[in-house]
């Protein structure tokens, strides 16, 4: 299955299992299960980034686990865990979205002494910094929002309490896609996406949370606006930036808003758009076609999100235990390494690396040049032997992240002007 048509499906089906698991033995071996333990069902929604069909099945030869998986849409996806409480046990959801959804009560604290490699999660998900020197991000850092003073907490606390409102699972450093070929020049900044030379070949994503971020990072570096907080605007700054888009939109600086992968995908790949908000598996499904195209490193930083596994309130028993032998088991390595050979990251990257090849992981997360051909879990080449992957190592790109997806204060605000500049 490709990556492309992997993200068209929204219903997830059950998948059988299907022989002995694939380098079990490079991770602690699983729960011995009793037969009732292995008839347990899981239900998991999320975004189609992680809510795949390879772990469906992975879980399943490895644990005995059966994951009933459905794949939305952002939106959708923070809807149902916010109105929909006995739909799902598990939500694989934003880090931004728990200021959403914490506060219905829907998610049960998670008991950090249950997760087996905690103290090996990438500080970011901790306290905040990627290494002891770095600056936390602006926006909706996902350690704010991470953990609760207990086990029925209501309120976020600012330091590692024990309990936990997420697991993180998954994360990047996203910025925009360019087709080179067709550009013919160097791309430095966020600034080129409103560059008249690009009138009617840009895009921009139409999901108002993430979109507004990509257009405060032009503005700021158009040095039109100097934002407190490009996660946290206020209504003035929110006016301000929806005004500088719409008047370049008047002006037919967009040929789309796209909503979902396939659309960012097509966009690219057709040469109707050279420039554009996009995500890093875009790129791979782009790439996989033979036509070029760049996750292009900015002067001015990343935006970042990231992504964990949320359990249901109601969650109890047998299948709460099974659920955290499953968060156990992501983090062991073996979805880490299919997620960081499509370009995200494992919050847990030294587990995944027993799960890549030397050269996988030298041009995955150190930013070396590659040794020999990079192809994707589903087999596309991505690189040749001496390319390097755009933005560098692991440390140079999350070490660059100027903000974090988020959900501001005056959200509903913000959606409302979104909603008029799409409309405009």
């Amino acid at each position: 299955m490709t990556t492309i048509s992997k993200v068209r499906y929204s219903r997830r089906t059950l998948l059988k299992s299907g022989g002995a698991a694939i380098a079990a033995a490079a991770f602690p071996a699983p729960m011995v299960w009793g037969q009732e333990s292995r008839d347990i069902t899981l239900r998991q929604f999320g975004t189609g980034v992680s809510n795949l069909n390879e772990v469906a099945t992975k879980v399943k030869e490895d644990l005995g686990i059966t994951l009933e998986m459905t794949a939305l849409d952002t939106d959708s996806v923070t809807q149902r865990a916010a109105t929909q409480p006995d739909s799902f046990d598990i939500a694989d959801i934003e880090y931004f979205v728990a200021k959403k959804v914490w506060p219905t009560g829907n998610l049960q604290a998670m008991d950090a002494s249950k997760i087996d490699n905690y103290d090996k999660i990438v500080g970011i998900f901790r306290d905040g910094k990627l290494t002891p020197e770095s600056t936390i991000a602006q926006g909706t850092a996902p350690h704010t929002v991470g953990f609760v003073e207990g086990p029925g907490g209501t309120s976020f606390v600012d330091n590692e309490s024990g309990w936990m409102t997420l697991i993180p699972t998954i994360y990047n450093a996203d910025t925009l896609g360019i087709r080179p070929d067709l550009i013919g020049r160097p791309i430095e900044s966020w600034t080129e996406l409103l560059n008249p030379e690009f009138a009617g070949k840009a895009s921009i994503l139409d999901i108002s949370s993430i979109g507004i971020m990509d257009m405060a990072m032009v503005c700021e570096a158009m040095g039109e606006i100097q934002y407190g907080d490009k996660g946290n605007m206020t209504r003035e700054e929110i006016d301000k930036t929806i005004a500088i888009f719409t008047e370049a939109k008047q002006n037919g600086q967009f040929r789309a808003f796209w909503k979902t992968f396939d659309e960012s995908v097509n966009l690219m790949a057709s040469g109707e758009v050279v420039i554009q908000s996009m995500w890093s598996p875009a790129i791979t499904a782009v790439r996989s076609r033979d036509i070029p195209c760049v996750y292009q490193p900015l002067k001015e930083g990343y935006r970042s999100w990231g992504g964990g596994i949320g359990l249901s309130a109601s969650l109890s028993g047998m299948e709460l235990d099974a659920a955290y032998e499953y968060i156990n088991w992501y983090l062991s390595g073996w979805v880490g390494g299919f997620l960081m050979r499509q370009g995200y990251y494992s919050a847990v990257p030294e587990t995944s690396q027993a799960f890549m090849s030397e050269n996988e992981w030298g041009y995955w997360f150190e930013g070396k040049e590659s040794t020999d051909t990079i192809s994707s879990p589903f087999g596309d080449k991505l690189a040749d032997a001496g390319e390097v992957r755009d933005g560098g190592s692991f440390y140079d790109r999350m070490g660059s992240v100027a903000c974090w997806n988020s959900v501001m204060e005056e959200n509903q605000y913000m959606l409302r002007k979104w909603n008029e500049f799409i409309a405009a």
